[in-house]
């Protein structure tokens, strides 16, 4: 057969950018270090540490829908070249909606989960899966991560 046949990249050539230390790389003792691909683009991770480079450790693999309701930041909806944008952390990770109402309706849905987890720190023996509108917005989170 003739043709190239794409490559997975080595362990210590996989590299992932974040907003203030640019390239940095999974650490030679994280458990993740020999996976050679993941299937979204995002970690998150508990320590990032300066030797010979920049490495991370304690990382996992987030999708979009969790990293935009879990994430920090404000989350933000705009239009751009004709594309409906959902962004949080001042822009930097920017996601693409498939229209408008699903950018908005997103947005919504972070915002009431950050009410809802505001509403238990104020009172904690709050049962969220008791209470009417904690279990919806629960269960709608639930049905968007497990069918995205």
């Amino acid at each position: 057969s003739t043709g190239a046949v794409k490559m997975q990249p080595k362990a210590e050539e996989l590299k992932f950018v974040t907003k203030n230390d640019g390239y940095v790389h999974i650490h030679p003792s994280s458990v993740n270090y020999q996976t050679r691909h993941f299937d979204s683009p995002y970690l998150v991770y508990h320590e990032k540490i300066k030797t010979s480079r920049v490495f991370i450790r304690d990382c996992s693999m987030v999708s979009v829908y969790p990293l935009v309701l879990l994430g920090g930041g404000q989350v933000h909806t705009q239009l751009q070249k004709g594309e409906f944008l959902i962004s949080i952390d001042d822009g930097w990770i920017r996601f693409v909606a498939a229209s408008h109402q699903v950018a908005e309706l997103v947005k919504e849905l972070r915002c009431e989960l950050d009410q809802l987890l505001q509403d238990k720190i104020k009172n904690p023996s709050m049962d969220l899966c008791a209470c009417p509108r904690g279990s919806r917005i629960i269960a709608m989170i639930v049905k968007l991560v497990t069918t995205q």
